[in-house]
């Protein structure tokens, strides 16, 4: 068990401090994506979590359903998951959630306290090994921006349009505060992920009021306040709130398909530094702490662009390095995204020969082929026959579609979102649940297993680089 007498850390000018001693605290460490807020391409499934989950429910029935859930989640992460993360000298791991656990649409305003247990368990394990958690609400009713990742079914976030959605995330937040109040190993609430507010000033009158709902209750933990579009944009800010960090998410297009490959050049590295130094500019002229919640590339499972997977890989590592010195440069707080999945993006993963793969795999294929997916999406010159023509034609019709909010996904990802990731992923849920029908409870525990610790398998590469970083190091 680690040493119990720390301090809840606090916020001093540009550092975050345990007042018990002064000293400062670096927070370094991984986000637990596709656990108690799932994602699809972390764990395989088309669309949207609630509607996994729905057909799941349809497929296995009521006590099936609940016995499967419950083993996931239990084995996604355990104590040696926790070991594990400690060994490599991370210290924080960001827990996103999503507000489903705590309260249902059909009945709101009614705790759900079953909801922490799974969340208990996870923060009182990282505790044992010394590990910060920070509490990340992914998730909200009527979605606080417009993508798969907040489980909102469509392309609008309407958290942002009706009061009564904010009502409840604040009245859930206090709960959250009155739980976790006076625990030390909790570094603090991170009250919306990404969230993306067309008009902006919504946003930080939002900050506004949690800040002062939660402080009301519990005084003392530090706030993570993402910036406004997906953590990038802070240009309606007006004022630093009191013990409060500010999040950016600093994902480079060099580290996916669909970019420029990085082969370590003078520009693409001042062109790394310009896009942190441009997402941190408002945090360095006000001389406040920051925090980068998520970053990090995909990985190639197969020849991308006729290229090996294994020198993909190498150059998406070494540009995982080079953020790395960056964040060190400036000496800031990070969490990378991912610490596990089926293999695009964790530090570690469920391999191809698991138990869940190889019953999955032709969906998954399947899956990848359509660019079903966001995240993950690989280049199909079929289906880009398909859609290249309509999104010619969108602009040609309506060239106000290449302004339309969020300003930073060009017309092709907007029709991806509405066309692939909504009407094309929902019609394939209770595809991809069929293929647990008729499941014992031997073969559905066998299925969660899969994601247990001891069935993965490390990026050694990745976990090496996070080790190398860990602790501040001079750039």
């Amino acid at each position: 068990m680690t040493d119990q007498s720390i301090g809840i850390l606090k916020v001093d000018g540009e550092r975050i401090v345990d007042p018990t001693t002064g000293k400062s605290v670096i927070l370094r460490g991984a986000g637990l994506g596709g656990w108690m807020n799932m994602e699809n391409f972390i764990t395989g499934y088309p669309g949207h979590e609630n509607q996994h989950r729905a057909a799941m429910l349809k497929v296995l029935g009521r006590e099936k359903y609940e016995y499967f859930f419950d083993r996931f989640l239990t084995y996604f992460f355990t104590d040696a998951d926790a070991a594990f993360f400690a060994s490599l000298g991370l210290n924080c791991l960001r827990i996103p959630f999503n507000y489903r656990h705590f309260e249902d649409d059909n009945n709101p305003r009614v705790l759900k306290e079953e909801g922490f247990k799974q969340l208990d368990r996870v923060v009182e394990l990282c505790a044992k090994h010394g590990v910060y958690t920070i509490l990340d609400l992914h998730a909200v009713p009527g979605g606080q921006n417009p993508d798969w990742h907040s489980d909102n079914n469509t392309n609008e976030a309407q958290f942002w349009v009706h009061k009564d959605h904010q009502d409840r995330v604040v009245w859930l937040w206090e709960h959250l505060a009155k739980h976790y109040a006076g625990n030390p190993w909790i570094a603090g609430y991170n009250p919306l992920n990404e969230p993306a507010d067309p008009e902006h000033t919504r946003l930080t009158s939002f900050y506004d009021r949690i800040e002062t709902s939660i402080r009301a209750i519990d005084p003392d933990h530090i706030l993570w306040l993402d910036g406004n579009t997906f953590a990038a944009d802070f240009h309606a800010f007006t004022k630093v709130l009191p013990n409060c960090v500010y999040s950016l998410h600093d994902y480079s297009s060099m580290g996916f398909p669909s970019g420029v490959r990085y082969t370590g050049s003078d520009d693409q590295k001042a062109q790394l530094e310009r896009q942190y130094v441009r997402k941190a500019q408002w945090m360095m002229e006000r001389k406040t702490a920051v925090w980068n919640g998520e970053f990090g590339p995909v990985y190639a499972q197969g020849e991308e662009k006729g290229v090996d997977a294994s020198v993909i890989n190498g150059e998406r590592e070494n540009l995982l390095g080079q953020q790395l010195k960056i964040y060190d440069k400036y000496q800031i707080a990070w969490c990378i995204w991912l610490y596990k999945d089926i293999g695009v993006q964790g530090m570690i993963y469920t391999p191809p020969t698991s138990t869940w793969i190889t019953t999955l795999a032709p969906f998954l294929a399947k899956k990848k082929a359509i660019q079903a997916d966001a995240w993950g999406y690989h280049p199909s010159a079929e289906v880009d026959a398909l859609f290249n023509p309509l999104i010619d034609w969108l602009k040609k019709v309506a060239p106000a579609v290449e302004d339309k909010y969020p300003t930073t996904w060009n017309t092709s990802r907007h029709v991806s979102r509405i066309l692939k990731q909504c009407l094309l992923s929902e019609a394939l849920a209770d595809e991809f649940a069929e293929y647990f029908r008729g499941m014992s409870e031997e073969q559905l525990d066998a299925m969660a297993r899969s994601f247990s610790f001891e069935e993965c398998t490390q990026r050694e590469g990745l976990n090496r680089i996070l080790r190398e970083h860990a602790s501040l190091r001079k750039a």
